[in-house]
Parts: C-alpha cells; sequence; structure tokens
C-alpha cells in the first residue's frame, strides 16, 4: 500500500474519531407505573400546557448557581417539555366515559438542580365542560429532593407531576382547590 493511501486513511480515521459525540439520553415525564385511571370520577381533558420558555426545549436546561442556567445537549426530553408534561398529565387524568373537565395549566417556574430538588410551581384552572359554573383557579408550588444524577432528577419532577394530578383530581372531585 502506499504511503500517500496510507496517510490518507490515518487522517480519515481521525477526523471521524474527532467528530465522535457523546450519545443523547431521552428522558419522560410519564411514569414507567401510571395509575390506572383517573380517581376523582371525573375525565380531565388537557385543554392548553404552557412553560416557561427558557425551559421549553427538548434538551433538558438545569439551573447553575444563583443565576445560571446550563442546557445539557446529551439529556433530552422526549419532546418539548409543554408536550411532555401535556402527554404525562394526560395520560394520567384519562377516565373516558366520566363527565368531562377541561384542564388549563400554567407553568411559572420548572425548576432542576441536580442534587438538590425539583421543583414546579403552577397556576391552573379547571372548569366543567358545557356547564356556566365559574372555573376553579388554583396554585400549587411542587418540589421533591432529587440525587445528583439527571435520572434522579427527572424520576423527582415525575414525582412532581403524580403530586399535581393528584391535586387535580381531589379538586375536581370537592369542586374546591385544594
Amino acid at each position: 500500500m502506499p504511503l500517500t493511501l496510507k496517510l490518507t486513511l490515518v487522517a480519515v480515521a481521525l477526523l471521524l474519531g474527532a467528530c465522535r459525540s457523546d450519545p443523547i439520553h431521552y428522558h419522560t415525564l410519564s411514569p414507567a407505573q401510571p395509575a390506572s385511571q383517573s380517581r376523582s370520577g371525573v375525565d380531565i381533558q388537557i385543554e392548553q400546557v404552557s412553560v416557561p420558555p427558557q425551559v421549553d426545549r427538548t434538551q433538558i436546561v438545569i439551573r447553575q448557581g444563583n443565576s445560571g442556567l446550563a442546557i445539557l445537549e446529551t439529556q433530552w426530553w422526549g419532546a418539548s417539555l409543554a408536550d411532555e408534561l401535556h402527554s404525562s398529565l394526560e395520560e394520567q387524568l384519562n377516565n373516558p366515559g366520566a363527565p368531562k373537565r377541561l384542564l388549563r395549566v400554567d407553568v411559572q417556574r420548572f425548576d432542576s438542580i441536580p442534587g438538590r430538588y425539583a421543583r414546579m410551581d403552577v397556576q391552573w384552572r379547571l372548569r366543567n365542560l358545557g356547564n356556566e359554573a365559574p372555573p376553579l383557579t388554583c396554585r400549587s408550588s411542587l418540589q421533591t429532593p432529587a440525587a445528583d444524577s439527571i435520572d434522579a432528577l427527572v424520576t423527582a419532577h415525575q414525582d412532581n407531576v403524580r403530586q399535581f394530578v393528584g391535586l387535580v383530581e381531589q379538586a375536581a372531585s370537592r369542586n374546591a382547590c385544594p
């Protein structure tokens, strides 16, 4: 094999090695073991979900220090954060055949701090479908401790969503904010 060809092959191999990147890991807010059905006796349909624009992306965003944010290029949600939250809530609050209510969710804070906690502050509105009764407008702040890993942080966020589902179901059953 000529020396020029050998050098070309070595150069190509080095270039390909330099272009290698770490694999992307995908995460979801849907728990591995979802609840069987809504316990409220109501079919709660998700009308709208909004999250702060700083975190509404497919990459997981974590806080760094008091004022910094870091976008994790190899740790992604399965979809944008708003879509992940919408899917998880829909999955956990679905109760076909029961009376329908509509839920509007406005996440005002979604903090991820590895080694400390996952936090979600939410203003939400629950209203009857086709009923003139005034809607319930509630606020909830949920915070779950999290270990250092991203998997632990995602699990803490799943716990926050599960707790939020419980609060929504409680409000639907009692027709009052929890």
